[in-house]
């Protein structure tokens, strides 16, 4: 840390910055990629790479990147807007928003109130109890919303006290992304597969809810042996002196808060039902999909702005993460531009012609191949980069209903991978760092993100390569074209 209290670098991070820079494209570029897909990767590397060494400067490398390739012809203001995901944005704005709206309420605290009642002050059952909550929120409404709601709880469980976040807000994210993979709603990468390959909620119950609990089931257990030691320190804020100073100020103004926290339930429970509800509300009104996943948190945000009167400006200004939202759209649309330029289609066919037409080798390599994109770009885009390919194998006749659930454990439980890994993870530490608790690097977050990633990532693996025999071999209302 530099005197003003910015954080320091050393010559080995620029060392290793440039390494992966010049190194990444040049690596690719053995693939037979154009001379423009080469450079499309180095305008990524620098933002992806800018995120890994330098995360306090992450938003500086993004607008590097971002001009290195408008500069050089990779992408143009159209393309960029398109790829920006200003749908994702304006959802993170809404929720934020309501998620304020109810922290200034108060209600995070009453939650935590209610759960230590129930378990009483021990650090090892509050924790399982809120890996449980963040995994089943993540299925019935979606990653972002869980991870809004549930950061917000933990933080104001350790608002104050000295001990270390991070370790906590590492667990419930990585639950956070199992639960994401259980049903259509859970993440985009579901919607996105649901809708190109006709699957149902249904099919995503029979297939994907099992593989996502059993996923769980590992994953706690692994928190609580990595991160044993902070776990035990935990005890202190629970118990004793501070836990008392926390519950005392919980309760000080009962009288107050409950107004706050009874109108910050209703606000939150109609919004969740909207969401659980979305698909059915665009049937009955004609909209195409996910119209109300987006029209039901600007509504909610609507009425908590409603609601706060004259402090409405003061919640949007103040409670609303424009640091990484920002970040957010220039993340997207350099990873946008690999699709663009063809670069993950390349990527894409290699796999394809590596597998032979085996089956259980495809859909191994689906998934590995699915989840190491979603480590260093956005899941939803990695994802997107193999659909086309499903439907280039139909065409061939290889089986390709277990491709559809190998990309969506690749692409869910490998997010718990890196930081950037999925959009729940950006979410949860840029909270992280407005509330002044603490900033998670790059580093950080690997070493436990990889040994849950990785292990959960293999169990789904084999889990889905133990139910080949039982799988159809399309889904069956598959669209003929997309």
């Amino acid at each position: 840390m530099s005197g003003d209290g910015t954080p320091s670098t050393s010559w080995r991070d620029w060392g290793w910055y440039a390494l992966g820079v010049i190194g990444t494209p040049w690596l690719l570029s053995l693939l037979g990629l154009s001379v423009s897909q080469t450079l499309s990767v180095a305008g990524f590397a620098v933002v992806l790479f800018g995120a890994i060494f330098f995360w306090q400067y992450r938003l500086a490398f993004a607008c590097f990147g971002i001009s290195l390739l408008l500069s050089k012809g990779l992408l143009d203001i159209p393309h960029l807007i398109e790829f920006a995901g200003l749908d994702i944005i304006l959802f993170l704005v809404a929720m934020m928003t309501i998620i304020g709206f109810m922290e200034e309420r108060q209600f995070f605290e009453y939650v935590i109130e209610k759960l230590l009642e129930l378990v009483g002050p021990h650090p090892k059952r509050i924790l399982v109890v809120m890996m449980i909550m963040a995994c089943v929120s993540a299925a019935l409404v979606d990653e972002v919303t869980s991870i809004l709601f549930m950061t917000a709880a933990l933080l104001n469980l350790l608002s104050r006290s000295k001990v270390n976040p991070i370790p906590f807000i590492l667990m419930i994210v990585f639950a956070t992304n199992i639960g994401s993979s259980a049903t259509v709603v859970g993440n985009p990468v579901g919607v996105i597969i649901a809708m190109r390959s006709g699957l149902t909620f249904t099919d995503f119950i029979r297939w994907a809810t099992p593989v996502a609990i059993a996923c769980l089931a590992l994953c706690i257990p692994l928190c609580l042996a990595l991160f044993r030691k902070d776990i035990e320190g935990l005890q202190g804020v629970l118990t004793g002196k501070r836990g008392e100073e926390h519950i005392e100020h919980i309760v000080s103004d009962e009288r107050k808060a409950k107004r706050g926290v009874a109108q910050s339930g209703w606000l939150f429970g109609l919004v969740v039902l909207g969401l659980v509800l979305h698909h059915q509300l665009e049937h009955w009104l004609g909209l195409p999909a996910n119209t109300m996943l987006l029209g039901v948190a600007l509504m909610g945000a609507g009425v908590a702005l409603a609601m706060s009167g004259a402090q409405a400006r003061q919640l949007v200004e103040k409670r609303v993460d424009w640091w990484t939202l920002a970040f957010f759209i220039l993340l997207f649309a350099s990873v946008g531009t690999l699709k663009y330029t063809n670069v993950t289609s390349v990527l894409a066919q290699h796999i394809v012609q590596l597998s032979g037409g085996h089956v259980p080798v495809l859909a191994t390599l689906f998934v590995w191949s699915s989840g190491l994109l979603t480590a260093v770009m956005d899941n939803v885009l990695a994802v997107a980069t193999f659909v086309p390919i499903v439907s280039d194998v139909a065409q061939s006749g290889v089986p390709t209903f277990p491709l559809w659930w190998a990309m969506l454990f690749g692409g869910t439980l490998m997010g718990n991978a890196t930081l950037i890994g999925s959009t729940a993870n950006i979410v949860a530490a840029g909270l992280l760092e407005r509330r002044e608790m603490g900033t998670i690097t790059f580093k950080e977050w690997l070493k436990p993100g990889l040994i849950v990633a990785i292990l959960t990532t293999v169990l789904a693996n084999l889990l889905l390569l133990a139910q080949l025999s039982l799988m159809p071999a399309h889904p069956a209302a598959m669209p003929l074209a997309h």
